[in-house]
């Protein structure tokens, strides 16, 4: 029987998928959902791991933000429809540069694999940027952040008990020993987003603020620091839209489980920066008291 840690996708597939189709991306050390060289190798970039998400303690969390990106990037299009409406072609940028002569109205996409991100001096990058387009012209555009979860500690005998698989069929396979950095949500999860949603807000061209992808199980975290944020209807420029996406229910071997979206919801960047000063959970002056007490020993 597996432990409470094991992982869940490599390549796009079940981590013990051994059919022809998710071996080749194992050969390749390629993305299924970017078309390109996978992002999770180890620090010389010797071993391409292609790992897309985990399970821990009975939850399955996606750890790779290209598994986002699943169907051609049907996250990204559907944030394009909620912003300008279905009736626009969507295209990503190398699309639109082969047809600019012969398109009036449209959507393009910059991102990775798409143009390319905006960034905005040493430090500030811009996930995706969607832009309405006519004839020519930029009319208006959307900002898109897309996060996943970071991991402690590692999985690599579980990932090599899976890499040699189909040589040992039936093999027992160690468990993970990976951890989940939930620190990471509010060290730097929740300030970046706040900070680009106020730079957002401020431009000219935006009237719809940013739109956010994430794990539903992560987006749980920040709701678990921030409390349940009070929701609302119209966007605004002040407004952040929060797209959150699970795993589909499991497949046969050689396919892929689809994303399953979660929820759809707004609020006011206001309210989110409010919330992240001064939380309703956090910690009393009280209980920092007592901290320091305690790891002085004078209690």
């Amino acid at each position: 029987m597996r432990g409470k840690r094991d992982l869940a996708e490599i390549f796009g597939y079940a981590a013990d998928d051994t059919s022809r189709t998710a071996r080749t991306l194992w050969n390749l050390g390629a993305c299924p959902f970017t078309n390109c060289k996978c992002i999770k190798h180890n620090h010389d970039q010797s071993i391409i791991y292609g790992t897309c998400s985990v399970r821990s303690s009975g939850s399955e969390i996606i750890i790779c933000p290209n598994r986002l990106y699943a169907n051609d990037y049907e996250t990204i299009r559907c944030v394009a429809r909620d912003a300008f409406g279905g009736h626009l072609p969507f295209y990503r940028f190398s699309d639109f540069v082969k047809n600019r002569k012969t398109i009036g109205k449209c959507v393009v996409a910059l991102g990775q694999n798409s143009g390319k991100e905006i960034k905005l001096g040493q430090s500030l990058s811009m996930d995706w940027v969607l832009a309405k387009i006519e004839n020519g012209s930029l009319k208006k555009y959307v900002g898109i952040e897309v996060q996943s979860i970071d991991i402690t500690g590692n999985y690599r005998d579980a990932w090599h008990g899976y890499k040699n698989l189909p040589k040992r069929p039936g093999a027992d396979i160690p468990a993970s020993a990976h951890g989940l950095n939930w620190a990471n949500v509010h060290k730097r999860l929740i300030p970046q987003l706040i900070r680009k949603g106020l730079m957002y807000s401020k431009s000219d061209y935006v009237d719809k603020g940013l739109y956010f992808i994430i794990p539903e199980i992560v987006f749980q975290k920040f709701e678990a620091l921030l409390g349940q944020l009070p929701s609302i209807t119209q966007c605004s420029k002040e407004t952040i839209s929060v797209h959150t996406y699970a795993l589909g229910s499991p497949v046969k071997r050689g396919q892929q489980r689809k994303l399953r979206l979660v929820r759809n919801i707004r609020f006011l960047l206001q309210d989110m920066s409010t919330r992240f000063v001064t939380g309703p959970n956090l910690p009393a002056g009280d209980d920092l008291d007592y901290a320091v007490k305690t790891a002085l020993g004078v209690i």
